[in-house]
């Protein structure tokens, strides 16, 4: 396996005691590194162009600590450190480069395969490490998963956070195990054939602990997020400050053997360069895909409803694989739970949820009551699993006030259509953690800083945030420590083990299960197309349909060059509706109902099969009554 990448930033160990340091320091006229074990000693790093500094240092270990001093000021930790043992205020570490991988022969999983699984590493199980998560391994293979999908992990201050507030991008979180701990995951995700994506932050750094500005101009006050100042993608400079986030990129594919890169926000990347950084990063990305022989994905999470992150480079794009579908999961969040705050404003209908089947956007260029302007292009060309959907997410459980989870917002029929509604879609599903079981813990926002003033002002805007929304009530405190402790997830309610509505948790968990497999096994599901795709909606009952055909033949046989239809129905109405639907003739056979007493529902109208039966060259029309809140899959 070819690894022609080298990593280039940092301290790496050369062997005989020998380390080499490496630094991009533009500000400084003099860099040293400060080793503070095994034994003192500080060299001056000598200029290497560009604004870098490097040197070899003897008597350097695994293990050992240091500081970089610019002009003789403060120590700084390396803004490429693998490792802060002592935090984001304390010295880098040297770390050990070897590790023994026993994934030699994975190679990946295409785009296709994804099913993607989100997970927090501090909250996912009662260690809150990396080493917590692989005992539940097994139970996500078993459920279908292929992907595990991790929040970010770079280096934050404190023991808990999102991730967002990663200040040292190329070191691994110390609370959750480190870099040794990680690569022990990733390697145990392969052995069990899941894919690892790992959710990383190029659109700002967080607050506490983020010296990088001390070292060069990586950020810029020409622009700015709603978290703060921009990187440098497009000003003086910035080259190299390109190079440090797509050596980073590189730093988790190569040095990790991660699967691919979920890219935070690239909505709030400021880039108004010709060629912008996320194209030399799509770039990179492909070509060590290449010489690691092994699948890279990547995916733009992005609420524009553009094609610039998906479209090829030759046509100006930056060539991701994917990127996330906002109003899927828009259109079917405010048909289950009704409501309409925010950027749900802009949703509601039954028919916006059908185009968003037929198409994955529902706003292609339409005005947007919410943003009052126009809104989005059309997607119509872009391959379904191109475009990333959920049922939650982090995002939009952890914005809420109190962080309330779907299974707190809806009732146990409506999670069931729910989930039937987006992992029966053509899209790349992405489960959020202890969602197939019904989880009910709150994932509100938490933090764990030291400056009493930043503390206050993370108070200050959480609560001028949902004002703006006329939101009452409290809000959790996010650095109180019960806080961060009210999310941990309870898998043993997935084996249901624990309260009186485990039953439920375990029905949903088989209902999950068995979705995925309709999803991997049923050919007019498993081949998605756009052009295979018919949907519609009738407002009144607010009923979905969409019908979907398989494009390669099922067998030599003349009756079963057919690829096979499928037949997905959506009732999110409370009560029974009736819908007329014109359908091709023969017979269609039930699948899959989550109003039968097997799925715990009440029971169904609708027959365990359907004879249509027309004229030649035309359709029957089938008259059907849905139960309330219900999904069901009929196959031809």
């Amino acid at each position: 396996m070819s690894r022609s990448w080298k990593p280039d930033l940092g301290a790496h160990l050369l062997g005989e005691g020998r380390c080499r340091f490496r630094v991009w320091a533009p500000k400084a006229r003099q860099v040293e590194v400060e080793i503070l074990e095994p034994r003192e000693v500080r060299l001056c790093l000598d200029a290497a162009g560009g604004g870098y500094h490097e040197g070899v240092a003897e008597g350097v270990e695994a293990g050992s600590l240091y500081f970089y001093h610019l002009d003789g000021g403060p120590g700084l930790a390396d803004p490429a450190s693998r490792l802060q043992p002592l935090g984001v205020h304390g010295p880098s570490q040297v770390i050990e480069p070897h590790f023994d991988w026993q994934d030699g022969g994975w190679r990946g999983i295409p785009l296709s395969r994804c099913v993607l699984y989100e997970i927090h590493v501090g909250t996912f199980s009662r260690e809150g490490t990396f080493d917590g998560v692989i005992p539940q391994l097994d139970r996500l293979v078993d459920l279908g998963v292929t992907a595990v999908e991790l929040m970010p992990v770079a280096q934050f201050p404190g023991e808990r956070n999102w991730g967002y507030d990663g200040v040292l991008p190329f070191a691994v979180q110390r609370s959750y195990g480190g870099p040794e701990c990680l690569k022990k995951l990733v390697d145990a995700c392969h052995r069990k054939g899941l894919a690892v994506v790992l959710d990383v932050v190029y659109n700002h750094l967080g607050p506490e602990g983020n010296y990088l500005a001390e070292f060069g101009p990586y950020f810029t006050d020409r622009y700015r997020t709603p978290w703060g100042l921009a990187l440098n993608f497009d000003g003086p400079d910035s080259d190299a400050v390109r190079h440090y986030f797509v050596e980073n990129a590189l730093s988790w594919v190569t040095e990790y053997h991660l699967d691919g890169l979920r890219l935070d926000a690239v909505h709030a990347i400021a880039d108004s360069s010709e060629r912008p950084f996320l194209a030399d990063l799509g770039e990179a990305l492909d070509r060590q895909e290449e010489a690691l022989d092994r699948r890279l994905l990547s995916f733009a999470e992005s609420d524009l409803n553009t094609l610039l992150f998906l479209r090829s480079r030759e046509q100006g794009g930056c060539g991701l694989k994917a990127q996330w579908t906002d109003d899927f999961h828009h259109s079917l969040h405010t048909l289950l739970t009704g409501e309409r705050d925010g950027y749900y404003s802009d949703f509601g209908s039954a028919g916006q949820l059908a185009k968003s089947y037929r198409e994955g956007f529902v706003y292609t260029g339409q005005p947007s009551p919410y943003r009052r302007r126009r809104h989005g292009v059309p997607a119509r060309r872009i391959a379904p699993r191109r475009h990333v959907v959920c049922l939650q997410n982090h995002d939009q459980v952890g914005n809420r006030k109190a962080g309330e989870r779907i299974a707190a917002l809806v009732p146990f029929e409506a999670l069931k259509l729910g989930a039937a509604a987006y992992l029966l879609s053509p899209f790349t599903p992405l489960i959020w953690m202890g969602e197939e079981y019904g989880e009910t813990a709150p994932f509100p926002y938490f933090v764990h800083h030291s400056d009493e003033a930043l503390i206050e002002a993370v108070r200050h805007g959480r609560q001028e945030e949902f004002a703006a929304f006329g939101s009452q009530g409290e809000i959790p405190d996010p650095q109180a420590a019960a806080t961060f402790e009210s999310a941990r997830l309870d898998p043993a309610r997935a084996a249901g083990s624990a309260g009186s509505d485990s039953g439920e948790h375990r029905v949903l968990f088989e209902l999950y299960r068995e979705l995925l497999r309709l999803r991997r096994e049923e050919p007019a599901l498993a081949d998605p197309s756009k052009e295979r795709i018919e949907a519609g909606a009738r407002e009144a009952g607010r009923v979905v349909w969409v019908r979907r055909w398989a494009g390669r033949p099922l067998g030599p046989a003349p009756e079963a060059q057919d690829g096979g239809e499928a037949l997905l129905l959506l009732s999110f109405g409370e009560g029974e509706a009736e819908l007329a639907l014109p359908l091709p003739e023969g017979t269609w056979s039930k699948r899959l109902d989550t109003a039968d007493p097997r799925w715990g529902g009440p029971g169904s109208p609708l027959p365990d099969r359907l004879e249509c039966r027309a004229e030649p060259g035309a359709d029957a029309e089938v008259r059907l009554r849905l139960a309330g809140r219900s999904a069901a899959l009929y196959v031809r």
